[in-house]
């Protein structure tokens, strides 16, 4: 069967131009480095860094943390929530 006109400009316009940028993925920090960065609910100054303004956990498409490293890191923030060492709500 053969192609229509428009199919090939289609193609071509893919290829190159604005938006075919391919972005690089996030790799997670935790399994970079697993001896430099232990996660504890402790460790405030790390766990602060995955949460926004609003206090609220970062998503792991934010933060390139994987699966297990974020189920991990939200315990830890929601341990240290309950012993007051960060706020629930911004201050």
């Amino acid at each position: 069967m053969p192609r229509k006109a428009h199919e090939d400009k289609d193609r071509e316009r893919a290829g190159r131009g604005a938006g075919t940028r391919t972005r690089r993925r996030k790799v997670c920090r935790f399994c970079a480095a697993p001896r430099e960065n232990i996660i504890d609910y402790k460790n405030v100054p790390l766990l602060r860094r995955y949460l926004d303004d609003d206090a609220r956990i970062r998503k792991a498409r934010q933060t390139g943390t994987c699966r297990k490293h974020q189920a991990r890191l939200a315990n830890a923030i929601k341990r240290s929530r309950e012993l007051a060492l960060l706020p629930y709500v911004p201050e």
